[in-house]
């Protein structure tokens, strides 16, 4: 399993926060009680940490009406032996 940092934004007025809750909680996305939402600090995005096998499984946790705004980054903790080795670190680099 990889782990992945999905970020859906939405609309910025208090209607498009409201309809994106309950389109997440009408289609029994476990997305909306694990996301953390950022509408009461004026960032209208949500976010959550997601362990699954690839990019695609990510994206089909989200209801298909936020997708395509979706933001999926899959995250890497680098451990001692590739920090030890720069070489090692850009083989894998994008970008």
């Amino acid at each position: 399993m990889e782990k992945y940092l999905i970020e859906v934004p939405h609309g910025e007025d208090k209607g498009s926060c409201k309809r994106a809750i309950q389109v997440f909680l009408r289609s029994g996305s476990h997305f909306v009680t694990n996301a953390e939402w950022g509408c009461m600090d004026g960032d209208h995005k949500a976010w959550m940490i997601v362990e699954v096998d690839n990019k695609q499984s990510a994206m089909r946790i989200l209801p298909a009406a936020y997708r395509q705004a979706a933001k999926i980054t899959r995250l890497h903790k680098f451990t001692r032996e590739e920090i030890g080795e720069p070489d090692n670190l850009l083989e894998h680099h994008s970008g």
